[in-house]
């Protein structure tokens, strides 16, 4: 009983990192679809946060959100692909919803700390980071 409750083997771990990237980045490639379907009626409409033009604002979102989960899903390049990610989820919190209630920047706070998670711990070996890693060990 012991083992199970304080197990920490690595392959635990690596099982639990595979979980927190599935997941969040399948949660957040919805709403980069949603964003890439209804393009063109979003491009006029779309808010323009740090001044770089609604256009160019919705497509590095789009970037973020869809291609970058994409990527995250399959845990290639996934501390670069973070960096996206993180950016996005920032002005979304600190600067789209700064004066909305905290509701409202609740989930993108939710994301960006998973994504500072994976950020700091790696993908794990259950990616394509890691098979690449366990190959130059060899």
């Amino acid at each position: 009983m012991k083992r199970i409750i304080f197990s920490n083997r690595p392959f635990a771990v690596d099982i639990a990192l595979l979980l927190l990237r599935l997941g969040s980045a399948a949660m957040l490639l919805t709403h980069g679809w949603g964003k890439i379907t209804s393009f063109s009626e979003r491009l006029n409409t779309f808010a323009d946060p740090i001044g770089l033009g609604p256009a160019l604002s919705l497509q590095l979102v789009i970037f973020a959100e869809f291609f970058c989960s994409i990527f995250l899903i399959l845990g290639f390049m996934s501390r670069i692909i973070l960096i996206p990610l993180m950016i996005n989820m920032s002005v979304i919190a600190f600067i789209v919803h700064a004066d909305d209630p905290f509701n409202r920047q609740e989930l993108p706070l939710l994301f960006l700390l998973t994504f500072v998670t994976l950020f700091l711990t790696g993908p794990g070996r259950l990616s394509i980071d890691g098979q690449i890693v366990k190959k130059r060990r060899y």
